[in-house]
């Protein structure tokens, strides 16, 4: 347990300086720590972490999930997302302490940290080479860099439901533009407000949905029969394996915080109250329109115009805004460190710097504009191997010595005490997502994402537009 304090402590000591630095520029400009500045600005609490994790988890995918539950049916619908979103907490656990155990190597190295975030690829470059890091990196990049992709996606897709005068290409154009003020926010200290607000965004939403649904009742002659085809089911399952595989950003969150040893539980914490969301949400809209779901992605699509939908599609819209921001944010500080702009203290020239970051996700999402059919390819192909295979891969080739094991910053969680149950759930999780994930779920997800494309083409103008004299641009 010394070992352990001892590691907490340099932690806490080597993250004092900026945090200091930040107090006396505070006081230079007569406000205390106290500060409406400090307040809504500079995070790195236990909450903070919390509400930063429960915000990013789920945003669009929201609007996805009654969709995969007509793919797969209801009651596999909601075992999985339980499922998934207890091993998305377990990986999410394995990140924290490979950080820690990062960490607290290299503080005895006495390098030190200040203006430079860890992130997931030094992680792995630092405890298993430079092989580890080349994956890590290829496949973190690219996750995000999808991620991205697909909040612009779903921003066109949520604001044609209030404003269909414009195509949803057209929109993808406008809130790419907007997307890209994320270049001005520094780190993930400083989406305090953002998390927070965007949580609250998400919980009317949800309910919204679930109420909704429920009011509206089941459209005449619903029918639900899902699971009808392999294809649809792995789908479905790959999308909600994408739901709760959105803590790419787990090192980064952690390295915001002021005491990072303190993150161990905090996703799972999250995930708990994400289910309050997901689950309710999902299975309400399903009931209320059963198959209809299976040619509709966007669950707004199907619910009657009234002004309480227009304040959930605005507020999922500003919270798409926060969550592109999320994402985008670990390939900022990646292409900062490439050019040698990481250190810099400008906000204004970093900005600069990470304008090129934008211009791709802008491009991809022009020319895959597929809302629904694009997460369960990201899901099965990305997510399977960025937060659920290579965390656990990691995390058994560190401590597979018996030294290793011995000198862990980290011991064995209170609930899996031995190294050898650990390594049994990480090989089984593994094992499972490599075939389930990866293998059904790639052939299922791609085969429907051919589909769309033969369907609607690349540089679809307007994806799954209802056939109306009333649209312009259709």
């Amino acid at each position: 347990m010394s070992g352990e304090k001892q590691a907490d402590e340099a932690i806490v000591s080597s993250l004092k300086e900026p945090a200091e630095h930040e107090k006396k520029d505070e006081e230079k400009g007569g406000q205390s720590i106290f500060s409406v500045k400090s307040l809504l600005w500079h995070g790195g609490s236990v909450y903070d972490a919390w509400f930063s994790c429960a915000s990013n988890q789920v945003a669009q995918v929201l609007l996805t999930l009654p969709y995969s539950f007509s793919q797969m049916g209801m009651l596999s619908g909601i075992i999985l997302q339980i499922f998934y979103g207890v091993l998305g907490s377990w990986t999410a656990y394995l990140i924290s302490v490979l950080y820690i155990e990062y960490r607290n190597r290299k503080e005895k190295e006495n390098v030190s940290f200040k203006n430079h975030v860890i992130q997931w690829f030094e992680v792995l470059d630092g405890l298993l080479g430079p092989y580890w890091k080349a994956v890590g990196l290829a496949f973190n990049c690219t996750f995000l860099l999808f991620g991205s992709v697909i909040q612009l996606i779903a921003c066109a897709s949520n604001i044609y439901y209030i404003n269909d005068n414009l195509d949803k290409r057209t929109w993808t154009y406008i809130f790419g533009a907007c997307c890209a003020t994320t270049v001005f926010i520094p780190s993930f200290h400083n989406y305090r407000i953002w998390s927070f607000v965007g949580l609250g965004m998400t919980t009317y939403t949800a309910w919204y949905l679930t109420i909704a649904s429920l009011v509206h009742g089941q459209v005449e002659g619903v029918t639900h029969h899902g699971p009808t085809k392999l294809v649809l089911y792995f789908t479905g399952a790959t999308n909600i394996l994408y739901t709760f595989g959105g803590h790419a950003v787990t090192v980064e969150i952690m390295h915001a915080m002021w005491k990072p040893k303190k993150f161990k539980y905090i996703y799972l914490l999250a995930t708990l109250y994400v289910f309050t969301l997901t689950i309710p949400s999902a299975s309400a809209v399903y009931w209320a329109f059963g198959d209809q779901l299976l040619n509709h992605s966007n669950a707004f699509s199907l619910l009657p115009r009234s002004g309480w939908r227009d304040v959930a599609v605005v507020l999922m819209l500003i919270h798409q805004f926060i969550t592109f921001g999320f994402a985008c944010t670990p390939l900022y500080f990646v292409w900062e460190k490439v050019v040698g702009m990481h250190d810099t203290r400008s906000i204004c020239l970093r900005a600069a710097c990470r304008l090129p970051v934008v211009i791709p996700i802008w491009f991809l999402a022009i020319i895959f504009p597929f809302f629904g059919p694009i997460n369960s390819a990201v899901g099965s192909l990305l997510v399977s191997f960025t937060v659920y295979i290579i965390p656990a891969l990691a995390h058994m080739l560190t401590y597979k010595s018996a030294s290793a094991r011995q000198n862990a910053a980290e011991k064995p969680p209170f609930f899996l005490p031995s190294w050898t149950a650990v390594y049994a759930v990480n090989a089984f999780i593994v094992i499972w997502v490599l075939v389930v994930g990866f293998g059904l779920g790639g052939w299922a997800s791609m085969t429907n994402f051919i589909k769309q494309v033969d369907t609607f083409g690349l540089f679809a103008k307007c994806y799954q537009c209802p056939p109306s004299p009333s649209l312009k641009h259709h």
